[in-house]
């Protein structure tokens, strides 16, 4: 089937067989691999992009039924101001350890501060439950969200 994506701001016809995972359309197909592959179950949040705004799995988006949405992966954040604030943050305070869940958290973060641009701890914690890091930099995460969101208020 052939199918119109609107990624980062571009059309792009590809053709995928129904059920095909959005992950492998963006690495595969559009060779766009900042958005990674953890454990195709949608349990840890490597391949967190945004769909029409907000933060899904990619692993289990399913290419049928995202016709006419609007996509946007980590190569985008840097023109976005809440995404650029995050990058920012983090390169602030060294989160990152070996990177490879980063750019899941990161569009994460961008999710809740979009939401929540004053986010507590705990909230930071709450939301970005479920997007796991086998490094254990989750209090780096927290200060890089909290940072982040200082950043948006200066």
């Amino acid at each position: 089937m052939t199918i119109s994506l609107n990624l980062n701001g571009q059309t792009h016809e590809v053709d995928a067989e129904p059920g095909t995972p959005l992950l492998w359309v963006i690495r595969d197909e559009l060779k766009l691999t900042g958005t990674k592959f953890g454990c195709g179950v949608a349990a840890c949040g490597a391949c967190t992009v945004h769909l029409d705004g907000e933060p899904v799995r990619s692993c289990q988006t399913f290419i049928e039924d995202i016709d006419g949405a609007e996509i946007t992966t980590i190569e985008k954040m840097e023109e976005d101001k809440v995404g650029a604030a995050v990058q920012k943050a983090w390169l602030e305070l060294d989160v990152v350890q070996c990177g490879y869940c980063q750019s899941g958290q990161i569009m994460n973060a961008v999710g809740l501060l979009r939401q929540n641009a004053k986010p507590t701890a705990e909230e930071v914690d709450d939301y970005m439950h479920g997007n796991a890091c086998r490094c254990a930099t989750y209090q780096r995460i927290r200060a890089g969200v909290l940072r982040a969101s200082e950043i948006l208020e200066a």
